[in-house]
């Protein structure tokens, strides 16, 4: 009798313990839900908000740029973003699609079932399970990126790429990730699984390992698969670049120009690697563009970005949040209701793969609301790196440099506000020239 008393006791706990449980995942599941529908009716929004403020100022030249830019070329810009913000519905649908379906619509039970007939390895299970969800959500981009090139870069004159060159690169990126993903993966898995309870501290040692070698062996391996680069040799120029970084104690490996008029007519410059690596970059359609004290301008901000210390405050923020996912994903991944939340089956023994693949998944819906606060940061960077430019060059070279690539790039200068403090890791346009302006008076 007494025997009975305990054993319905125990049944009693049991039960109350699994419907705490079911009542926990009910909760989980609502707020993966309201955070999802939050962070897509938010985005919809603000491309909503982009489009309608974009054509209200179209049909005038803001003062500020009248006397440079055209009424042709304003518009031009405006329809440009427009067509690209359209285009952006489409990522925004197919995103959220896609990720209820292998979530909650049973998608990566089912990946997990067809790998579990023909592995028996976990290690190799984990590592066919993450891969052939990348694979498919990768297929399913390809015709939104072959749109964007062939339809909306080509009707505003800047895709100079072919459908054959298009094919390259996407073979290209997809061994290079491989090359470099799979590995890492391994490593990671293998981690989780080996380390115990504090594996993400070891993950994430490995984790910034892979990105310092990978910042260093970027502009003499990777890139180069891509693109051609071949040293400046216009000569009176970089005898002024070389001056300019001497002034600023910048050494670098060597000036490089970029054949990215291969691809399109856009144009840019930017400084990569790391350490002994360190090499600056010219876009060939920025040379032909623009004169020498405004190529000189450019420089000098991307120089006040490396003397500013904004890569390695960017990269320390990198590794900051990826530590804290990483913790994040250790606690999680022990939680019967994170699986079964999701619409993924709850395995017996904690699954590194699944929990480190629907973790990464669901992650952006629960973060997309503090994306301003990463802009503002990045915006920041970009005043500060304008002010060096300023007080090392001249500030109305870079002006004119700005000006020319607003108009060359066909970017808007008219942005929603709140559109572009949610995606736009520079200032607007007329932000930034009038601080700029401010700098040239003082």
């Amino acid at each position: 009798m007494r025997y009975c008393v305990i054993s319905d006791i125990s049944a009693s706990s049991s039960i109350q313990v699994s419907f705490a449980y079911f009542r926990f995942m009910q909760t989980f599941t609502a707020v993966f839900l309201i955070a999802l529908s939050l962070t897509f009716v938010t985005r919809m929004w603000l491309s909503a908000r982009h489009i309608r403020h974009v054509l209200a100022h179209r049909g005038s030249v803001p003062a500020n740029f009248s006397s440079q830019i055209n009424l042709e070329a304003h518009q031009r810009a405006a329809d440009y973003t427009c067509a690209k913000t359209r285009l952006g519905y489409v990522s925004i649908l197919l995103e959220t699609a896609v990720l209820l379906i292998l979530t909650l619509g049973g998608g990566i039970d089912a990946l997990s079932s067809f790998w579990s007939a023909r592995l028996n390895n976990p290690l190799i299970h984990g590592m066919a399970l993450i891969l052939s969800t990348m694979l498919l959500m990768g297929l399913l981009e390809i015709p939104i990126s072959y749109y964007r090139n062939f339809v909306i870069e080509q009707q505003f004159g800047f895709n100079k790429m072919t459908p054959r060159m298009f094919l390259l690169d996407l073979v290209k990126r997809t061994l290079v990730g491989l090359l470099l993903g799979v590995p890492l993966l391994l490593g990671i898995l293998w981690l989780m699984d080996k380390m115990g309870s504090n594996w993400w501290f070891y993950a994430w040692l490995g984790w910034m390992g892979f990105n310092l070698a990978l910042l260093a062996v970027f502009p003499t391996w990777i890139a180069p698969l891509f693109n051609r680069f071949t040293p400046l040799e216009d000569a009176p120029l970089k005898a002024r670049i070389e001056q300019l970084m001497r002034k600023c104690g910048f050494r670098t490996s060597g000036l490089f120009v970029m054949d990215g008029s291969r691809r399109s007519n856009h144009g840019n410059a930017y400084f990569t690697g790391f350490g002994n690596t360190k090499r600056i970059v010219f876009f060939d359609t920025l040379l032909a563009r623009l004169d020498v004290p405004e190529i000189e301008a450019v420089l000098a901000h991307e120089l006040g970005h490396f003397k500013r210390h904004h890569v390695i405050k960017r990269i320390a923020w990198t590794f900051a949040m990826s530590l804290l996912f990483l913790w994040c994903l250790g606690y999680l991944m022990q939680q019967p209701w994170f699986y079964l939340g999701l619409g993924v089956h709850a395995p017996s023994v904690p699954s590194t793969a699944t929990a480190l693949l629907i973790f990464f998944l669901v992650m952006p819906a629960f973060t997309f609301l503090f994306q301003p606060v990463a802009s503002l940061y990045s915006r920041k960077h970009e005043f500060e790196a304008d002010e060096y430019a300023a007080h090392n060059a001249s500030a109305m070279d870079l002006i004119r440099a700005l000006v020319k690539l607003y108009q060359d790039n066909a970017a808007t200068l008219t942005p929603d506000p709140l559109h572009s403090a949610f995606y736009d890791s520079h200032p607007p346009a007329s932000l930034r020239i009038a601080r700029l302006q401010s700098l040239a008076r003082n």
